[in-house]
């Protein structure tokens, strides 16, 4: 009987295990099945740019798969029994359950909306590409609004968030639609964890592009056209954009695997579940500690580089081969900042902006360079691959024990 990999999730982190699977492993010894709720990839890194207006081809895993031997099963995921071994899906056919002999978790996260009153009845994320699109249709609308009076008659945006999500969505919008009044609303210090000249950079490139920054302010409420701060103040307007943190799936936490308090699975160095053996977690999905002693943050990056160290575990144990270690660093934040302009802050090991940065036109160039690149690897996520496939092991290790070379 072929050994059962199963990828859950289809974003950056699942395709890029899967493909490198399905590359490294033999098709003689083992089937690998990715779980998907929708039928297209999700370029998450420019969903702030579909909601602002621009074209972005939604590209089908069916084609991106194509050749390659990964099966696709279409369904949302409900449960994981990792002590039956099964996956419970639900699809238009009324769903079933799918076995494994090893599980890869890589459903990553979404806005996390429970917090705050009124944000999931009333506030746009983008998050996803549904998501995004119901924010491009609000933003439209209240452009169409705009062009029959004066400049601010159309409505309002605000935007909710500090981190990387909220800047770039703000400035997004604000440069790409610029009969709307802009606000961005953040908790802190706008750019707090940016060097001093970075962020600079990024108040100058706030007023230049009109938006307004409301600094050390709390939002405790979301209203349908308004929202309300912890110090009183009622804040206008018309498309409230929630980018304030992140959440997981509760179905980790549901199936019994050892999480943290929001959820993510808890993983050794190799990402491998600290609960169970035949469990992998990748991306946002999983608690890792990265080189510095740190917890690797939720990003695009972190899943590259943990999605790495799962592939050469997986491989490793299934083929009785010593484990490569991999790298499992952040090395800093791409900021875009509309089209033209943008930040590139690089950290250190403790994970502190170094003093240095770029921006401007160069830092847009090599913002866009790095999403032209992660959209070309996504579409082939065999290409590069050994071609060499290992055959499984008689008895695959899967014990509790690591071998790390």
């Amino acid at each position: 009987m072929k050994h059962r990999i199963v990828v859950l999730g289809a974003g950056y982190a699942g395709v890029y295990v899967a493909g490198n699977l399905v590359r490294r492993l033999s098709p003689a010894d083992t089937e690998i099945t990715v779980v998907n709720a929708v039928p297209d990839f999700v370029e998450r890194l420019r969903l702030h740019q579909l909601a602002a207006g621009r074209e972005i081809e939604a590209q089908k895993l069916a084609d991106l798969f194509a050749g390659t031997g990964i099966r696709l099963r279409l369904a949302r995921v409900t449960a994981v029994d990792p002590e039956r071994q099964v996956v419970a899906v639900a699809d238009a056919d009324g769903g079933g359950e799918l076995g494994y002999d090893t599980l890869v978790y890589a459903l990553g996260s979404a806005g996390d909306v429970e917090g705050v009153p009124g944000v999931a009845e009333h506030a746009f994320d983008v998050t996803g590409r549904p998501s995004a699109l119901r924010l491009r249709e609000r933003l439209d609308s209240l452009g169409r609004r705009g062009r029959r009076g004066r400049r601010g008659e159309g409505g309002s945006v605000l935007v909710v968030g500090d981190g990387l999500t909220g800047i770039e969505t703000a400035t997004e919008i604000a440069e790409s639609r610029p009969g709307l009044p802009v606000t961005l609303v953040a908790r802190g210090e706008l750019g707090a964890r940016l060097s001093a000249g970075a962020r600079s950079h990024l108040h100058q490139a706030c007023d230049r592009l009109g938006i307004t920054v409301l600094e050390h302010t709390s939002v405790e409420a979301v209203g349908a056209t308004r929202v309300l701060c912890a110090d009183g103040t009622a804040l206008a307007s018309d498309a409230t954009v929630w980018t304030a943190g992140f959440a997981v799936s509760p179905i980790a936490a549901a199936s019994g695997l050892e999480v943290t308090e929001n959820g993510r699975i808890v993983v050794d160095r190799t990402m491998r579940s600290v609960s169970h053996p035949n469990v992998y977690a990748v991306g946002d999905s999983g608690y890792a500690i990265g080189d510095n002693g740190r917890p690797l943050p939720m990003s695009c990056a972190s899943a590259g580089f943990t999605g790495g160290q799962a592939i050469h575990a997986i491989v490793g144990r299934l083929t009785g081969r010593k484990i490569a270690k991999t790298k499992l660093v952040y090395l800093g934040n791409h900021i875009s900042l509309g089209r033209r302009d943008g930040i590139l802050q690089m950290v250190d090991d403790e994970g502190q902006a170094k003093p240095t940065y770029v921006g401007g036109r160069k830092a847009a160039r090599i913002k866009a360079g790095i999403l032209k690149m992660s959209l070309w690897a996504n579409s082939h996520p065999t290409f590069g691959v050994p071609r060499r496939r290992r055959r499984v092991a008689a008895a695959p290790d899967v014990s509790a024990a690591n071998v790390v070379a």
